[in-house]
């Protein structure tokens, strides 16, 4: 809830439920080479009167006075995804779900009279159509790209382009992690045109970009505004890198092209965040740079070759930052090195900080499965990294990001429940009470081999622990990268630590399974 009472929500731009569309569509012109539009007047002479040696007034900065030169150039490229799905009779369902509408739209009453009384029929078997937005990008071969959502579970897909042809396309490959599809549509049917993919890179913020796509399945609709924002995560996918913006967009407009002012698409238009499914002005898009990449893997294997590094990574907050003697908090935190992974040979190692990828920085977290997916599979790579307070440069060799959910399935054990174990020797220290990891506890417990350390037996309510979330089961593998076996061993470190006028105190943690992660302790 915000603090105006009003509840928003993160909305993918899902293809809008098809009801009718017919005198909707206006044809468009055939894309030409693009024009730009003008940015800027030229400075006008001085006034008369202005006195000799004083600059005259700069003029005022200003939007394109006019897109409709682009937009007749673009239009054409741009198409309409309608795809069909086969459902089966639900009881309290209509054919089609009731789609979303902004306060005050003209729509409303057409769309309530169209869905009055339809509630609570058993409808029978039933084909449902929805509709979204896509561009050509290869008019020699018919390649159309567009959202993955926007195609999911379709049984069948047709473009529609502007002068209302059609054409049936076909799957080439979609990317679930990018929410990405392309498509393929038969060249020689009909004469088609395409855009082209701009460097998303050089935008900045503030720069003029322009919307086009198919909102509410109202047929091509163009909006302008600007870049609001850059590398927006989201929360969707684990490359998140949006481009955010003010063009209104919004349900329908699923797939459809960002252009900037030179005719390129910059990004495609994919969620919006709004508390009734229309545009408030905050929508995002997938920046060209990362689209380029998958649509060019997909064309070529139809599917991605990510590269693939095999850690578990974590944040670098300020605590740890200051434990491992960083002067700031920056990189990626290595929590675990997976098994059998590209780095299982010790070039990696739990508890290094990743600062440089390939020459790119890491500035934060999220950075590393960006720069690492990008790279080719195989490629032998630099990363800088951090280990134990000294910087050091290592080699790897990517593997493919598709061979881990193997690796992760055979490193993982299906451990039972059970109730902690008791401990032998037990010791307390920064609100926990904890003891050796027997080889009687872990056959009784089911620890992974690999698991070693200090177990924990229990965390004191509202200790600094219980404030991280540490929970009793957990093993204390290493404390400030220091390895410990035994309570004697933890009492030690801790101790030493404050000797040396530690403020925190870095925890190695493992679960069960051998999981493990990264936890600072305040040292009281």
């Amino acid at each position: 809830m915000t603090s105006t009472g009003v509840r928003t929500s993160l909305r993918l731009l899902t293809a809008v439920a098809l009801v009718t569309t017919s005198g909707l569509s206006p044809a468009f012109a055939q894309l030409s080479a693009p024009s730009v539009p003008p940015v800027s007047q030229p400075a006008p002479a001085p006034a008369p009167g202005t006195p000799q040696g004083q600059p005259a007034q700069p003029t005022p900065i200003q939007g394109p006075a006019s897109v409709a030169d682009l937009a007749d150039d673009l239009l054409g490229a741009v198409v309409n995804i309608s795809t069909s799905q086969h459902v089966t009779g639900t009881e309290g369902q209509g054919p089609v779900p009731m789609p979303e509408l902004p306060e005050g739209s003209p729509f409303q009453d057409f769309f309530d009279e169209f869905f009055k009384n339809r509630e609570g029929q058993n409808q029978g078997p039933r084909d449902v159509q929805s509709l979204g937005s896509g561009f050509v990008i290869d008019a020699q071969e018919g390649i159309v790209v567009t959202n993955n959502h926007v195609i999911a579970d379709a049984d069948a897909i047709e473009v529609i382009f502007a002068d209302g042809g059609k054409l049936k396309a076909e799957l080439v490959g979609r990317d679930t992690k990018t929410d990405l599809a392309v498509l393929k549509v038969d060249a020689k049917a009909r004469k088609l045109t395409s855009v082209q993919f701009g460097n998303s890179d050089e935008m900045r913020i503030g720069d003029w970009v322009m919307a086009v796509g198919n909102p509410f399945g109202l047929g091509g609709t163009v909006t302008v505004g600007i870049i609001s924002a850059r590398n927006r995560d989201i929360n969707s996918g684990p490359y998140d890198d949006f481009i955010q913006t003010d063009a209104a967009i919004n349900r329908g407009n699923s797939g459809g092209p960002l252009f900037n002012m030179r005719g390129e698409v910059i990004g495609i238009n994919t969620a919006i965040i709004s508390p009734s499914g229309g545009s408030i002005g905050i929508g995002f898009s997938i920046p060209a740079k990362m689209a380029s990449g998958v649509v060019s893997q997909i064309r070529e294997f139809g599917e991605t070759r990510r590269g693939w590094l095999g850690v578990r990574i974590q944040p670098v907050t300020d605590d740890i930052a200051e434990s491992l003697n960083m002067d700031r908090a920056h990189g990626a935190l290595v929590a675990g090195v997976i098994k059998g992974g590209p780095v299982d040979n010790g070039s990696i190692q739990p508890g290094d900080v990743v600062l440089k990828f390939d020459g790119k920085d890491v500035r934060e977290m999220r950075d590393l499965p960006r720069v690492v997916a990008d790279s080719p599979v195989g490629k032998a790579v630099d990363v800088v990294i951090v280990r134990k307070g000294v910087e050091q440069t290592v080699q790897v060799t990517l593997g493919r990001l598709e061979d881990s959910e193997e690796a992760e399935v055979a490193e993982g054990t299906d451990a039972p429940e059970a109730a902690e174990p008791d401990v032998v020797e037990n010791a307390t220290t920064l609100g926990m009470t904890i003891g050796e990891l027997t080889d009687e506890q872990r056959e009784t417990f089911s620890f992974a081999k690999e698991v070693s350390g200090v177990l924990i037996s229990e965390v004191a309510e509202g200790s600094a622990a219980a404030e991280k979330g540490i929970e009793p089961g957990e093993v204390i593998t290493e404390i400030a990268q220091e390895s410990v076996a035994s309570p004697k061993d933890v009492l030690d470190r801790v101790q030493a630590l404050k000797e040396q006028g530690r403020k925190n105190a870095l925890l190695m943690l493992a679960s069960k399974t051998g999981e493990l992660r990264f936890v600072t302790l305040r040292i009281e």
